[in-house]
């Protein structure tokens, strides 16, 4: 049990944790779930738990917090409805197969399975009214999402942040990720149901509407043990992308517009059709909340970028291969009277220098973060069984940065 989870997560914790989708994802393909307010957790891949493991200090600060592992079961409700379920992982679990790699798909011989919607149990935690009302918003959210990504194919969509009973509604690309990862689960599972997730800090908790730009940084995406096929697919997404030329391309996106109430989101298939110019019209975007343009933001992005290239030229041998750089921000500018409560809490946990996003202090500059997310193909001389040891910087990663600080400040001196 990590000692990052509090003494009333524990108690809840032992008794299983339902998963669901978590609502501010906006790139990749691999589910990430909501274990609690302050806690996402996604698949165990050897190689980024490895990475978490050994993170060096003067990193912590620009990843997520690592906060342990858990068993993650398949279960049915009386109904045959299937949910996830979150458990303690004891010590006879240490064996417990990984899921395959970044597509989270079992290889060997299939299991049983509901052809029903995932739904919650109806536990402790949740009243038979409350499942009855998921499952009737679940299947009109599915209808909606298969007619917004099949029928019309959009890659910019436009959605409302109002909340419904306090949450943010989900929007459409966590929604589907979720959808699509549950069908491969279910299409490939193996004799067993219990998987190895890890837990990590939820980086949007702090914020009430969170705007998020998820980018793919580095001239090179294939991890060292890519086969041919995946090698040569991802060497011509960089070619036919902005990662070729300035080593950073839009993987995902959500800015809320002040002016219409509503997110605008941006998915990854529209981010690899951008020209560098529309990079740079992408993230003035993101800046821009549909009445006036972040200007207030600039500075402190810029420093904490500059403060991660300072930290990735230390770094021998490391190579970051498909890895996403995130930048969030408050579309909602909070009054320091509204945030006091959680500015306690923040407090509390800077005490730990592995605090990720509490490493950074309850000031102007905290109100926007930087970090790098997913290491499922990261490498570096202290992995041993690697075959292929680098040398030096992971120049690609490095030269996006620069592009990156480069674009922004344009934007900036653009619009004094």
């Amino acid at each position: 049990m990590s000692p990052a989870l509090g003494a009333m997560e524990v108690e809840n914790y032992a008794k299983g944790v339902l998963l669901e989708p978590f609502v501010h994802q906006v790139g990749g393909h691999s589910c990430v779930l909501r274990f609690n307010d302050k806690t996402i957790c996604k698949p165990l891949i050897q190689r980024e738990h490895q990475f978490y493991e050994t993170l060096p200090p003067e990193m912590r600060r620009f990843t997520p917090q690592y906060k342990g592992v858990v068993s993650v079961s398949f279960e049915e409700d009386e109904e045959e409805n299937l949910c996830l379920i979150a458990y303690p992982l004891t010590g006879d679990q240490a064996d417990l197969e990984n899921v395959d790699n970044s597509e989270c798909e079992p290889k060997n011989k299939l299991i049983k399975w509901s052809n029903k919607k995932p739904v919650l149990l109806e536990n402790d935690n949740y009243s038979k009214e409350r499942v009855r009302q998921h499952r009737k918003e679940e299947k009109m959210k599915s209808h909606k999402l298969d007619e917004e990504f099949e029928s019309k194919k959009s890659e910019v969509l436009f959605y409302s942040a109002e909340k419904k009973s306090g949450k943010v509604k989900h929007n459409p690309w966590s929604m589907k990720c979720h959808q699509q990862q549950l069908k491969r689960m279910k299409d490939n599972a193996k004799h067993r149901n219990q998987y190895k997730f890890i837990l990590l800090e939820n980086l949007t908790c702090r914020y009430e509407v969170p705007c998020v730009l998820d980018l793919k940084m580095g001239t090179r995406q294939h991890g060292d043990d890519a086969s041919e096929e995946k090698k040569a697919n991802q060497i011509r997404k960089c070619q036919q992308s902005t990662s070729a030329v300035i080593g950073v391309r839009v993987c995902g996106m959500q800015v809320y517009q002040l002016d219409s109430g509503q997110l605008m989101f941006m998915n990854k298939y529209h981010g690899r059709k951008l020209s560098v110019q529309g990079f740079k019209d992408a993230l003035y975007q993101f800046f821009n909340n549909g009445k006036y343009l972040r200007r207030d933001l600039f500075e402190s992005v810029l420093k904490k970028l500059s403060e991660l290239k300072s930290v990735l030229e230390k770094r021998e041998s490391y190579r970051f291969y498909s890895s996403s750089l995130l930048i969030i921000y408050d579309g909602k500018e909070s009054t320091m009277d509204s945030d006091s409560e959680y500015s306690e809490d923040l407090s509390e946990e800077s005490a730990d220098e592995s605090a990720g996003a509490y490493a950074y202090s309850n000031s102007a500059s905290s109100t926007v973060d930087v970090r790098m997310i997913d290491f499922a193909h990261m490498t570096c001389k202290y992995f041993g069984e690697d075959s292929v040891v680098h040398e030096g910087q992971d120049t690609g990663y490095i030269f996006g940065l620069q592009n990156l600080i480069t674009i922004i400040k344009e934007i900036r001196d653009d619009n004094e």
